[in-house]
């Protein structure tokens, strides 16, 4: 929503595009089929067509929009997704234009309770955290689309029907100029919340609706505070409540701030009663100056997801697959590792570098990251939105007692979002028992710095061996030859890297192309590394 006259994309510092629907003229080739179809030009659908055109495999977007999504929404971006955006490409802009932030505090009634610094240092690329609006995520994005041969977007497309066959998807189309339809081998749905295709299949989320309520303000003001997360808790501005505030790019500052349960939504959110609210916060953080309403909107803490995230030659990923709460920045987040997750997985199928059954193991990795993100998104929206007069009670007194004593306030922690380790992934190798620390199989691996660097400056675009000794990088290379698809490197024992990955001169790992360990060796033998990346492949034939 936006104040009154001005249109709905009627920005104070964004210029929305206008995408016009396929041209009439070329209605002879849209039903042509499409190796790939992404239902959703959102930032989860059009990474997905990026993260499959890195793997050469041509895609056709569609969304039923004529621009991108408007208002701040999702703002926050984890390290780890800056690493799926540079793998992509696409990284640059984001680091130019993000905030990027380590800290967050906690207030209650004004008085400070916590502080939290999220891991950082020089060994680190990537800031833990950034803010940055979605507006500019799906510019970015689109504009990395938009130089890739490999992908062609059509908007004002709407998806109005959807079958599965045995060997692909048929799609209906409807566009401004009619309706045609289209078959796809396969067929991802990033088409939100409400997914249409998740209905047309009969497919239902299934979950636990929480009672928070908060509106979403982004309102645009010369502010010095730094970027910090802030909480506040009880404040006089909103008695009994939570209220939110996020530093963004332009001088947008976003306000959520929590509706009783006798506030009604629509009225809540009525352009008056928005500004009386934000008025208030500001008041409440000390800003006398003025400001102006860019956007609102309201939103519920649900966590809801699909009992499984594939419907044969359909895949679900993002708000399409699982709803989760924001507290700990986890939506866009989990759903930039679903695109990525599947998109990896479909392209080495598709080029024969796989075994098929690598498919089945998209939907039990990320839908156990989903489970692992309801645990720690449910803990904190029962901290910031209790679902009951017990929990309000518990979640009061814990404040109360952090009013002076320390251990009390890291209960309002927010659990900024980690990624999933996959250990229990049918694709990933039981761990050698003999490290005493160091990144275990399913787990991203750490970041490093090199002589020349930083560690993922130097991994290849697919499947990595990194090894601390010479002697078996060399045999590594000279078994793999015949493998144009991992990549063989060579690291000092005595390392930075080497200490971080608790290596010895003997061991080695193995390193999926989304970053996660597949296996691990203390002892390692080239027999046994491809061994292990058959089994993450799928790939059944003969040894090397």
């Amino acid at each position: 929503m936006r104040p009154a006259g001005r249109g709905e994309t009627d920005s104070l510092y964004f210029d929305y595009p206008c995408f016009d629907a396929p041209e009439k003229a070329r209605g002879a080739t849209l039903s042509e089929p499409t190796p790939v179809a992404i239902v959703g030009a959102g930032p989860v659908g059009m990474t997905a067509a990026l993260a499959l055109a890195r793997e050469g495999i041509r895609s056709v977007l569609f969304d039923n929009k004529s621009t991108f999504n408007d208002g701040s929404r999702a703002i926050c971006v984890a390290r780890e997704s800056f690493y799926i955006l540079e793998r992509l490409g696409a990284v640059a802009p984001f680091v130019e234009k993000a905030l990027g932030w380590t800290t967050g505090r906690s207030f209650y009634r004004g008085q400070q309770i916590l502080e939290f610094n999220m891991p950082d240092g020089p060994s680190e690329k990537f800031r833990p955290m950034y803010n940055i609006q979605q507006q500019y995520i799906e510019l970015y994005l689109w504009q990395a689309v938009s130089d890739s041969d490999l992908i062609e977007t059509r908007w004002q497309s709407e998806v109005i029907g959807v079958r599965n066959t045995s060997d692909g998807a048929i799609l209906t189309i409807r566009d401004t100029n009619g309706t045609y339809t289209i078959a796809a081998d396969w067929l991802l749905a990033a088409d939100g919340a409400r997914s249409p295709v998740r209905g047309m299949l009969g497919r239902r989320l299934a979950g636990e609706n929480h009672e928070g309520r908060y509106v979403i303000a982004d309102v645009q003001m010369n502010h010095d505070y730094p970027t910090i997360r802030r909480a506040l808790f009880d404040p006089a501005c909103r008695p009994g409540g939570t209220v939110l505030i996020h530093r963004q790019p332009d001088n947008i500052w976003r306000i959520d701030y929590q509706l009783t349960e006798n506030e009604d939504a629509d009225e809540a959110t009525r352009e008056d009663v928005v500004r009386r609210n934000v008025e208030a916060v500001l008041s409440e953080i000390g800003h006398d100056g003025p400001w102006e309403l860019e956007w609102w909107s309201i939103y519920s803490a649900n966590t809801l997801a699909l009992d499984d995230y594939r419907d044969g030659r359909v895949f679900f990923i993002g708000d399409s697959a699982h709803i989760v709460p924001i507290f700990g920045v986890r939506g866009l987040n989990n759903g930039l590792a679903d695109a990525q997750n599947i998109a990896w997985k479909l392209g080495w199928v598709m080029r024969g570098k796989a075994g098929t059954d690598l498919l089945d193991s998209y939907s039990p990795e990320r839908r156990g990251a989903t489970l692992d993100v309801f645990e720690n998104a449910t803990k904190s929206a029962r901290f910031m939105t209790p679902p009951s007069h017990g929990w309000r009670v518990m979640r009061d007194a814990a404040l109360s007692l952090a009013l002076d004593h320390d251990f009390a306030g890291k209960l309002a922690n927010p659990r900024q979002m980690t990624p999933y380790t996959y250990g229990e992934s049918p694709v990933v190798c039981p761990d050698d028992p003999a490290f005493e620390n160091g990144p275990e199989p399913g787990k991203v691996i750490p970041e490093a710095r090199l002589q020349q660097g930083y560690l993922s400056d130097h991994l290849g675009p697919g499947f990595n061996v990194i090894c601390f000794g010479a002697d078996l990088a060399q045999e590594l290379e000279d078994r793999l030859a015949a493998e144009d698809d991992i990549r063989v490197l060579s690291l000092p024992a005595r390392s930075e890297a080497a200490h971080v990955f608790g290596a010895a001169r003997t061991a080695a790992y193995l390193v999926r192309p989304d970053r996660h360990v597949a296996a691990r060796w203390h002892q390692a033998r080239a027999t046994s590394v491809i061994t292990a990346y058959r089994k993450a492949t799928c790939n059944n034939g003969a040894e090397a």
